[in-house]
């Protein structure tokens, strides 16, 4: 309980990251409940697993195509008002989805789930962007880890709970309840102080034109190649994780026949991995020179963990080594987080977050879509195909630790030696 002191400490004395970080419990247990209500929806009303895969990428894509602007607008306007829009946008989208009530109006569920999406494009570099803007230099670990576990339970509880409300109260009351939650996230960042650096008379003047502004976020990003390494290590891990994790719900289905609850138990086990992770991770490795290298061993250590997942028939065993695949997942996505946030200016945060998250979405579709293809398709069934996706995705980690790591180790000798002349 000592070692969980400085967290409580944090969240009790810091009120602005305390409200921030309730605005994001309360949003993101919402975000969960509501999913497999989604999912439940178009399985009801369609029976392809194309179609269930194609939603998966309509969030994926609308999260890739907004994200741009999402980060231009982030670092041009004020992030806590775009917060606070976002979530009363999406609460309406959500609201909307209430129409689908036919085969033929399903596409309103695919539409409202773009805007929802787009608006999270938003709503999430703003959001990461914020952290360090209401903490000291010293509590911004804390704060990330306390963000990753919250979205880890949140997500436990929140997919746990949503298997059986969709099963026992239905889609509709689910989705109502969802809205709610975002009218109540904007309510506590309605409270918050949120401070930030405004871009210069001059830096608006010149990036009036979106496209000047996103075209100067990327020269940014490209140009400081100890920024670029860590913002690609979420897009390399989610090429092969998203496909795995659309792969969950074909197993639950199809091999476990489990249906919702077998899901919301695997994606239990991936929630609380990706919480527990990051905090292993803070203990083993303290030393955030070492962080690049341990992205790529998270890779190489989730591919595996889901190779035995693929092997696997039982449902404890499939639990527990998911749950190990995301622990090392979790570690990845905070350590990553916390060097972009500590290595990026403010005025160019909101952009750096956004490109990341381009990065993401846009493999993650990639991967769903891959996999999904191959199920429609027949070209292989759902177990052989995890182990195919674990074994590229323990390459992929093998060849991050010996290529980025090189790297980023001869940027931190030449730091090393900038500090020694000075």
């Amino acid at each position: 309980m000592k070692s969980l002191q400085p967290y409580f400490q944090l969240i009790k004395d810091n009120r602005n990251y305390r409200l921030l970080w309730i605005s994001q419990a309360v949003s993101n247990f919402g975000d969960w409940f509501g999913l497999l209500a989604l999912y439940a929806l178009i399985a009801k009303y369609s029976d392809s697993e194309l179609l269930l895969g194609l939603i998966i990428v309509v969030k994926m894509l609308s999260l890739a195509f907004f994200s741009p602007f999402a980060g231009y607008l982030a670092d041009r306007f004020n992030r806590r008002k775009l917060m606070i829009f976002c979530d009363f946008a999406r609460a309406a989208s959500l609201l909307g989805i209430l129409l689908v009530r036919s085969p033929e109006t399903l596409w309103i569920a695919f539409a409202l789930t773009s805007v929802q999406m787009m608006l999270s494009a938003l709503f999430e570099p703003a959001k990461t962007s914020s952290i360090p803007n209401v903490t000291t230099p010293e509590q911004l670990v804390d704060a990330n880890v306390i963000s990753t576990a919250t979205w880890s339970i949140i997500f436990t509880s929140g997919m746990a709970i949503g298997g059986f409300a969709t099963e026992w109260l239905g889609t509709d009351l689910v989705f109502i309840l969802d809205a709610i939650s975002y009218i109540i996230s904007a309510w506590f960042l309605y409270r918050a102080v949120i401070p930030q650096t405004e871009q210069t008379a001059e830096e608006k003047l010149r990036t009036r034109n979106p496209l000047v502004g996103i075209k100067e976020g990327a020269q940014y990003l490209f140009s400081n190649k100890h920024i670029l390494r860590p913002s690609i290590a979420k897009g390399t891990s989610t090429m092969f994780l998203g496909g795995l994790v659309y792969l969950l719900i074909i197993v639950s289905e199809d091999v476990l026949k489990m249906g919702s609850i077998g899901l919301g138990l695997l994606y239990a086990a991936r929630g609380i991995g990706t919480g527990v992770g990051p905090i292993i991770g803070r203990r083993l490795f303290k030393d955030q020179k070492d962080w690049v290298m341990v992205m790529g061993l998270s890779i190489l250590i989730s591919g595996l963990m889901y190779m035995v997942v693929g092997w696997s028939t039982s449902i404890v065993l499939m639990i527990f080594f998911v749950f190990l695949a995301h622990s090392a997942s979790g570690a990845n996505w905070v350590m990553s987080t916390i060097l972009l946030q500590k290595r990026t200016t403010d005025t160019f945060r909101g952009r750096i977050f956004s490109t990341e998250w381009l990065l993401f979405t846009v493999a993650n579709s990639f991967s769903v879509m891959v996999a999904a293809a191959c199920l429609e398709l027949d070209l292989i069934s759902v177990k052989p195909l995890i182990m195919i996706y674990g074994g590229v995705m323990l390459i992929a980690g093998a060849v991050w630790t010996i290529s980025v790591t090189k790297q980023e180790k001869a940027f931190q000798n030449m730091s090393s030696q900038k500090l020694v002349k000075k």
